[in-house]
């Protein structure tokens, strides 16, 4: 989410600085820009006037989408990966003529955000192009960790090793008519900030998740500069993030004005208990372990233990937020924590945040006869109102659209805690991903150019309503294909 957002807010808020949205992202919010309020990096904005009848279309592209069986053995799965990795190229590559420092692009063009590649998508690009354990995706991988340690050298702005929440990596004419001429590196050298949108804020969990990658690089390869990249981040989100009110942790980051935001996001911490832990092994500096500690015992006291959840966070500091429940906040404390305490929030999400989308569902855009199952966004999501649009110019939500990023995330932390009957439902869950991959959102473009077949996850089966003031719909997203990566390798990004 996001992301890193850490959705503190309640349903219906919109992005701007009172409020935290997506696991892992910022709201970019910049007071300067003439646009007002920001988009999250989690925000689709669908053409004006996009309906449930151009998202169906979308989402079956051509007839060859009408099946809804899949196959689920050893050899489709790798089929899968493989189609998975090609897509996450395609993204990285779709503007040739910029180039060769370049970041990867987040959504398909239908998604309407142009070129924009946000600061979390390319840490997890990194972190999926290793699972390939190929000479090609150790390349790819490291272009990408070198692209985000030129934004943190070569900000407009700044000079104190902060990321932006998204670039621009190739040229287009925005909704207003103005062109943005420009790849990922300006004409000045800088790098390209998504300022169309307003995603230049910092979100503490863009830039930890930055950091895991840059860590992961600096393990993978041996080279300095990742770690001394990573350790920049750590450090720039120790002055900019740490807090000593009640709850304590880190808050959310920085506006695109500069301005400290007042949220503390239990998603956002415990990326932190992951980076802080990753940077005590690879420098065996021991100020790591006691940022660490901090990060976690704030996580540990958004624990519900009646329920067996986790709290989203909070906006001051002092109060819980209690609603919306998001899913990654029950998920990544798993897989970041590895505590037995807390691995029945893995139950949770299973249960209370499951969904099947059907072709005959309420607003639902899956072609006739297929179906998905999964996760939703969060608790809000399932309340969503089915009469309404998400968002201005956008569809009415499906209750029971299916986020496939989050899918993945459970898969991945089933698998990871392998207890009774989790291999099983791991399975089933990321073999409803790939079928998505397979049949879902044909004839999209990165770049103007055509994707390979089949390749790459939508963020969502059919529109959805996360809670948080925005939606996920099914454009193919560099994101929720990195996650099924993760998922598919049993690759654990959070464990230190």
């Amino acid at each position: 989410m996001n992301g890193s957002s850490g959705r503190l807010g309640g349903p219906g808020k919109f992005d701007r600085p009172d409020r935290t949205d997506g696991p892992d992202r910022t709201d970019g919010f910049d007071s300067r820009s003439p646009l007002g309020p920001a988009l999250s990096r989690r925000t689709l904005l669908g053409a004006a006037g996009l309906g449930a009848a151009a998202l169906t279309a979308a989402a079956s592209g051509t007839a060859a989408a009408a099946g809804s069986g899949t196959r689920t053995g050893a050899g489709s799965s790798r089929s899968a990966q493989r189609r998975a990795h090609a897509f996450l190229a395609a993204a990285m590559d779709g503007y040739p003529d910029h180039g060769d420092l370049r970041l990867t692009q987040s959504y398909t063009d239908q998604a309407n955000l142009f070129s924009t590649a946000f600061t979390y998508d390319n840490a997890l690009a990194i972190l999926a192009h290793l699972t390939a354990r190929t000479e090609d995706g150790r390349r790819r991988a490291v272009a990408l960790g070198d692209a985000l340690l030129y934004a943190q050298n070569h900000d407009p702005v700044y000079d104190d090793g902060r990321l932006r929440q998204a670039y621009n990596v190739g040229p287009y004419v925005f909704f207003d008519g103005v062109a943005q001429p420009d790849g990922f590196v300006r004409a000045d050298g800088t790098a390209n900030v998504g300022t169309q949108f307003g995603f230049t804020g910092t979100a503490v969990g863009d830039m930890a998740w930055a950091g895991i990658a840059l860590a992961t690089l600096a393990r993978r390869t041996g080279k300095r500069r990742f770690l001394d990249g990573a350790v920049r981040i750590g450090n720039w989100i120790e002055v900019n993030g740490g807090t000593d009110q009640p709850l304590g942790g880190y808050k959310f980051g920085v506006d695109g004005a500069d301005t400290k935001l007042p949220f503390s996001s239990t998603e956002h911490n415990t990326d932190l208990v992951a980076l802080f832990g990753q940077l005590a092994q690879l420098t065996g500096d021991p100020v790591w372990r006691g940022r660490r500690a901090k990060a976690r015992a704030f996580v540990e006291k958004m624990w519900e233990p009646t329920a067996g959840f986790f709290y989203t966070g909070t906006n001051d500091g002092v109060t819980v937020n209690k609603f919306p429940i998001p899913e990654d906040t029950q998920t990544w404390t798993h897989l970041a924590l590895n505590s037995r305490r807390y691995n029945g929030s893995l139950d949770w999400a299973a249960t209370q945040l499951a969904v099947l989308d059907r072709s005959d569902r309420t607003n639902s855009t899956v072609p006739a006869g297929q179906s998905y199952e999964g996760v939703t966004f969060s608790s809000a999501s399932l309340l969503a109102n089915e009469d309404a649009p998400i968002a201005e110019f956008q569809p009415r939500p499906d209750r029971n659209g299916v986020w496939f990023e989050g899918t993945a995330h459970l898969a991945l932390a089933l698998r990871d805690r392998a207890g009774h009957g989790d291999e099983a439902r791991a399975h089933r869950l990321v073999a409803s991903i790939e079928r998505a991959q397979e049949l879902l959102a044909t004839g999209q473009t990165v770049g103007t150019r055509t994707l390979p077949e089949r390749a790459g996850v939508v963020s969502a089966s059919s529109p959805l309503d996360t809670g948080f003031g925005f939606g996920y719909y099914p454009y193919r997203h560099t994101g929720a294909t990195a996650w099924y990566l993760l998922a598919a390798t049993r690759t654990n990004p959070l464990r230190a």
